[in-house]
């Protein structure tokens, strides 16, 4: 009980508004203290698929917004804060594909692992511009010849701009993992300013917010570079059938809490079969996972949540029986049409309401309110079976070419990882619809 009521405070602190106004007032005055320019970092990755999308963005941001840009080479991150990585580099490619195609931008389709020999040699060239003028147009060059395989054009690059050396490179790139861990981060593609950290396209609405509430968007009231992408439950095509989705989530992600509510929206606008695919938390799974990635997991978390008109931030985690428990009471509560209210209401305790499941008193309200009855709990919580069901969720993952959750797909088209991927659901779903009216 005492463990649960430390988590509720510390996370609503961590998470409250006020501390994160505190944080945005106290940067913006030792800048003006200090005298110095409004700077942006930026962490570049030769062969990142998102940093290729990124640093298509750089050179409209800087001239968008009086900010200064400070651009860093980075190596791929650690094992720890990127497990199953060839996963993560496979699903990256066709994702910044996508991406490329929302936000009219470049990323060749189909891309394959690009040669180890080319990417070293793009990472020298890098190395050798980073913090440079010319890093945002040599990166986008350098980038193109990458994905392209394309050695002649990355050896007209190197010769008009020069490599650096073996001990260079790496020293360029132990300067940026340094800096990048200083400001506390792990992953590249990545914006830093003033204490808080904006993922690639898809948090760049963010930054643009923030600097255009602090007064340096050059052109206020215009639309912004990369504006947040969600649901728009539009008109739905006329079909005979019901679209298929594969759901995957648990019930520790504080991702998974807020994709639950608008999963739960989407299906029923497109009356679509709702396959809830229920999975061990990561760290259950024997997957680590970093303080520094929790820390910006949970940040990140509040701000989408806000953004989606969610609430998030009391926090009592269900690492272990929490999550086990539940997860034996979903896998009873799915046959009995109770499965979607039980899986909201168990996400939204753990992650709004700070309720801990792990404890009878938690897990039982949980189920009254999703209508299940003692005796339901009691028998699901004396039945192992869902550890088979959990099993065949997480093939299927893996199958699919996934292993984070939330993660979905409609009618076994290429699958999507992330809550901020629901547009691109939407629009599988309604192509899917209009292929098979």
């Amino acid at each position: 009980m005492l463990k649960a009521a430390i988590s509720r405070r510390v996370s609503s602190i961590l998470t409250s508004r006020g501390l994160r106004n505190f944080r945005r007032a106290l940067h913006a005055l030792r800048r003006r203290l200090t005298g110095r320019a409004p700077t942006v970092h930026y962490f570049h990755q030769a062969d990142d698929p998102y940093s290729h999308l990124a640093a298509q963005l750089l050179a409209p941001l800087a001239a968008r917004y009086k900010v200064s840009f400070v651009t860093w080479v980075v190596p791929a991150p650690e094992k720890a804060a990127a497990p199953e990585y060839e996963l993560l580099a496979a699903y990256g490619r066709r994702d910044a594909a996508r991406l490329a195609r929302e936000y009219g931008l470049e990323f060749p389709e189909g891309a394959a692992a690009p040669d180890p020999q080319l990417v070293r040699r793009a990472t020298a060239l890098l190395a050798k511009a980073a913090g440079s003028e010319g890093f945002a147009a040599l990166a986008v060059a350098a980038g193109r010849a990458l994905w392209a395989g394309d050695s002649a054009a990355l050896g007209r690059l190197q010769e008009e701009h020069g490599v650096a050396g073996e001990t260079e490179t790496a020293a360029a790139l132990a300067k940026g993992d340094g800096m990048r861990r200083k400001l506390g981060h792990y992953l590249s593609g990545m914006f830093a300013f003033e204490g808080e950290w904006y993922w690639g396209v898809d948090r760049l609405n963010y930054l643009e917010e923030r600097l255009t509430e602090a007064g340096l968007d050059r052109e206020p009231g215009k639309p912004m570079l990369a504006p947040w992408r969600d649901l728009t439950l539009g008109s739905v095509p006329p079909s005979n059938r019901r679209p298929v989705i594969d759901y995957w989530f648990s019930f520790r992600s504080p991702y998974s809490w807020i994709s639950v509510p608008r999963m739960l929206k989407l299906a029923r606008h497109y009356n679509a079969d709702l396959r809830l695919r229920f999975v061990l938390p990561m760290v259950m799974r024997g997957l680590p996972v970093p303080l520094t990635k929790r820390m910006y997991i949970v940040r990140d978390t509040k701000r989408e949540a806000e953004r989606a008109g969610l609430p998030f931030g009391k926090v009592v985690d269900s690492v272990g029986a929490g999550a086990a428990r539940a997860l034996a009471v979903l896998h009873h509560a799915i046959p009995l049409g109770k499965g979607e209210a039980f899986a909201e209401l168990g996400c939204r305790a753990v992650f709004a309401d700070g309720i801990d499941i792990a404890s009878d008193s938690g897990l039982m309200d949980v189920a009254r309110r999703a209508g299940l009855t003692e005796e339901t709990v009691r028998k699901a919580l004396a039945d192992p079976s869902w550890e088979a069901a959990v099993e065949e969720n997480r093939k299927a993952l893996f199958e699919a070419g996934l292993w984070g959750v939330p993660s979905f797909r409609v009618d076994g088209m290429p699958a999507h990882w992330g809550q901020d991927r629901f547009w691109a659901l939407e629009q599988d779903i309604i192509a899917s619809l209009k292929q098979n009216p």
